[in-house]
């Protein structure tokens, strides 16, 4: 792994967002990382100390975080999707694979489906497809909206634990738990409201790249939402990590950054395929790696339609 730079991109919007990058540019294609509700790049620091050196990351912080320059106004999912593409723009980015987790996953999805010229694949970590009939979400509904600075970091703990796996490190949690405490209250209330209202679904045909989701077979919070991101987003597939709960890019960033790596290895492939072979007949059109199986472990009621990719199911 290439050392991890900090560094800040001015957005047209006149938001200043600190970011991390690591990775040769020009080596592949970039990698936009996309972190979940009141979190911060750190989140996925792990993984980008994973990934190899080959893979060009950046990871933004997003708007609400205190580090955060600016006066961003409204908070709803396609602000930050917006945001998204300005950061792209900021950094000289045309095209990257968007890397969302958990709720950063709904925002990738918007940036893949309003902006797919921007979009070269998206890999989907843990993401719903609506947070809306979360019952775990709905709640903490009434504590989130009573929140008043400064937060009390019992409650912040409370979270982070709550969605998040359970294997990771105390020093990490702690570290976790600092990162979010560094988001104000009303930011908290805002945008929680604005992923309630948020109606991905909608969109999921939209999605024309190549998509790889990613899932702990324990996740109880979005495990049922792949089936249905398997059987409508048209080229997908789904890897399961055995015995993992949900966010595996934390319990797991060896394993989650491989598969990421890989992911773009494929994806550069067939970009290189399709400009350099005569056009294939509509039926041969497909890699072996997307042919799709049964996700066996997700959980025991009957498969989705559409099927995930034969010896795809992880065990980490």
């Amino acid at each position: 792994m290439d050392a991890i730079d900090e560094r800040t991109a001015a957005l047209s919007n006149g938001v200043v967002l600190p970011y991390a990058e690591t990775g040769r540019p020009g080596d592949s294609i970039p990698v936009v990382l996309v972190h979940a509700y009141v979190e911060s790049w750190p989140y996925f620091e792990p993984v980008l100390r994973s990934l190899p050196p080959s893979v060009h990351a950046f990871v933004p912080t997003q708007r609400g975080h205190r580090s955060v320059k600016g006066n961003p106004a409204g908070y709803q999912i396609n602000d930050f999707a917006s945001d998204i593409v300005d950061f792209m723009d900021a950094v000289g980015t045309a095209r990257a694979v968007l890397v969302g987790a958990s709720s950063g996953g709904l925002i990738s999805q918007v940036v893949a489906a309003g902006h797919p010229q921007r979009v070269a694949g998206l890999v989907l970590i843990c993401s719903p497809v609506t947070l809306a009939d979360k019952p775990g979400l709905s709640a903490m509904r009434e504590e989130i909206l009573a929140l008043s600075d400064p937060i009390d970091p019992r409650f912040v703990e409370q979270f982070v634990r709550a969605t998040s796996p359970d294997e990771m490190s105390e020093e990490l949690v702690a570290r976790l738990v600092d990162e979010s405490l560094a988001i104000p209250a009303e930011v908290w209330k805002e945008s929680f409201l604005g992923l309630l209202q948020a109606e991905g679904q909608k969109a999921l045909e939209d999605i024309h790249v190549p998509t790889l989701l990613l899932c702990g077979s324990s996740d109880s919070i979005v495990r049922e939402d792949q089936r249905v991101l398997l059987d409508r987003i048209p080229d997908a597939k789904l890897v399961v990590y055995e015995g993992v709960g949900h966010g595996p890019h934390l319990a797991h960033p060896d394993r989650v950054a491989a598969d990421i790596a890989k992911f773009v290895t494929r994806i550069e492939y067939r970009q290189q395929r399709d400009r350099t072979t005569r056009p294939l007949r509509p039926d041969s059109d497909r890699p072996a790696t997307t042919i799709r199986s049964r996700p066996t472990r997700v959980d025991a009621r009957p498969p989705a339609r559409k099927l995930a990719e034969r010896g795809t199911v992880g065990r980490a």
